[in-house]
């Protein structure tokens, strides 16, 4: 399909199994565990580092069409809490979609701190690793914060790169560029994980 069809209304012929068509998304449906997660973010006094524990769900949803664009895709919750402890450390909540005709990859995100973002990038059906990048100002690929953290702490680009080891294992690696009010450089809050499944992957509502 091209990038630009003449005909934007006409939806094409969906595949009811989106497992079988969710390109590089493929081996990360399923339930996760990660205990090796390395949080490194900004503090009055410096950079601190947080190890993290993280529960990750990635359920298949039905096809979805915009005209003749086709997505598949995975809805997916995270929650990390730091080790002994029972309240959230994080919690995010989005998508990950596979537009085949042209091998694009989409993450969307949001946080209940009032952020949202989309992210993009490319890849073949079988690439085992690769990266989605959004920055801020972009109307395609960007972020939106609220008032104060735009403020405060602006948002200025994210990048998150996923390397698949195999059907059980595969690990993430984020940078957040943040520019913080009173200091002169950039800072990079970084985040990585290596996840472990602990559940089969489910079928969409249309097959299930």
């Amino acid at each position: 399909m091209s990038e630009r069809p003449d005909d934007i209304f006409t939806e094409p012929k969906e595949d009811p199994n989106t497992l079988a068509r969710l390109g590089p998304f493929a081996p990360m449906a399923g339930s996760w565990r990660g205990e090796d997660g390395v949080d490194v973010k900004p503090k009055a006094g410096g950079p601190r580092t947080q190890i993290y524990l993280e529960a990750l769900e990635l359920v298949p949803i039905d096809a979805q069409t915009n005209g003749p664009q086709l997505l598949y895709g995975l809805r997916y919750h995270a929650r990390m809490v730091k080790p002994g402890r029972k309240n959230t450390y994080h919690d995010q909540v989005g998508y990950w979609l596979w537009e085949p005709a042209v091998g694009r990859l989409y993450h969307t995100l949001t946080i209940p701190r009032g952020q949202a973002a989309l992210a993009g990038g490319h890849a073949k059906p079988d690439d085992r690793q690769f990266t989605l990048r959004a920055s801020r100002g972009d109307t395609a690929f960007g972020i939106v914060s609220n008032p104060f953290l735009e403020r405060s702490f602006r948002t200025d680009s994210f990048e998150i790169t996923v390397t698949i080891t195999d059907d059980d294992h595969w690990s993430y690696d984020e940078t957040t560029v943040l520019q913080i009010t009173g200091q002169d450089e950039p800072f990079l809050h970084t985040d990585r994980n290596n996840l472990v499944r602990v559940g089969p992957p489910k079928l969409n509502p249309a097959i299930a």
